[in-house]
């Protein structure tokens, strides 16, 4: 049974005006405000500390600075600081709808499990860039069906943006490893292996502002692409052929314009076709004709950074001997003694 006895833990870098929105969010939310906030300073130059201030008479806050270690380490600094016996972790860059808070509750009581997730989506209030990353992040026509079948348990894997994890599964996991992006899945994955059992609050939604430009997309879904046949490797019997669906499609587009050389044109037809589509699922999800055009820019931009990120991986560690952390150093944060 869950009440109330919840932490919710916000690790935040060189980002005090996204720590604004939420808190503000937070102090919106529906019913008592009895759970605790847990703010973890990661080595921030731009600190949040005279933000949390502003917040302290209506919210319960814990405020922490320490060095930069990355998000999954200042997330299990948060936890091991945290009072709750339930821990609900957030990116800076969410904001909460008023029912949040209710929805999770509700959700946990009626079935209850040690680890879940939530869904992210795009407020009226976002760019039309912002609206149309959304899209191409959270649609099945995309990636968006990768994490799992969303109505069965143990089969969602929950990302840090919107996750709920039981103390008592944090201290069974030991929490996030060092891993980056990746370390969600992973703990997921080492949670079902423990027995625990992991599900999707479809109602938990965040809005999530993705505050980032077409290359900073790119870069994003590239290390996504990346750290996937990583944890395919630590964890074999995970491995989908779904995984693969973006490297195969970049290579079905090449072998289509390759095609027309020979005045084949099927095979790019069958490509304009899954656009098309993608643009009518677009337009009736978002009803803006250039958030629209625009989800296209993003789905392409997202399958070529995630499926050359995933083969170029999968080659690496084919034929090379060395370990993870030598052949993909920027994607491990380093212990800090």
């Amino acid at each position: 049974m869950i009440t109330d006895d919840i932490s919710f833990i916000i690790p935040i870098f060189n980002r005090p005006e996204e720590a604004k929105e939420l808190l503000e969010s937070f102090a919106a939310l529906d019913g008592d405000k009895n759970f605790e906030i847990v703010i973890v300073e990661d080595g921030s130059e731009v600190r949040s500390e005279s933000v949390v201030k502003e917040y302290k008479s209506q919210l319960n806050i814990s405020y922490y600075f320490k060095a930069n270690s990355g998000p999954g380490d200042s997330r299990n600094f948060g936890m091991k600081q945290a009072k709750g016996s339930y821990f609900i972790i957030l990116d800076s860059d969410c904001v909460l709808p008023k029912q949040y808070l209710t929805n999770v509750l509700n959700s946990l009581n009626e079935y209850y499990v040690d680890c879940f997730g939530g869904p992210d989506a795009a407020h009226e209030s976002f760019s039309n860039i912002q609206k149309a990353i959304n899209f191409a992040m959270t649609s099945f026509i995309t990636t968006g069906g990768i994490r799992g079948k969303s109505s069965s348990i143990n089969k969602f894997q929950p990302r840090s943006f919107n996750m709920g994890i039981s103390k008592k599964a944090f201290e069974a996991t030991r929490g996030f490893g060092r891993i980056h992006p990746g370390e969600d899945p992973d703990l997921s994955i080492r949670l079902w292996k423990l027995g625990f059992e992991t599900k999707l609050i479809p109602e938990a939604y965040v809005y999530h502002k993705r505050r980032i430009s077409w290359h900073k997309f790119y870069k994003q879904v590239y290390k996504f692409g990346s750290v996937r046949p990583i944890l395919n490797k630590w964890h074999p019997n995970t491995k989908k052929i779904t995984y693969w669906f973006p490297s195969l499609f970049c290579l079905g587009i090449a072998v289509s314009l390759l095609a027309l050389i020979f005045k084949i044109t099927l095979p790019i037809y069958l490509v304009l076709l899954y656009f098309a589509l993608s643009f009518i699922i677009a337009l009736f999800k978002t009803k803006k004709l250039a958030v629209s055009i625009l989800a296209i820019i993003a789905i392409l931009i997202q399958f070529f950074g995630y499926g050359y990120g995933f083969l170029k991986s999968t080659l690496k560690l084919q034929f090379s001997s060395k370990s993870t952390e030598i052949l993909f150093p920027n994607l491990f944060f380093k212990d800090i003694k």
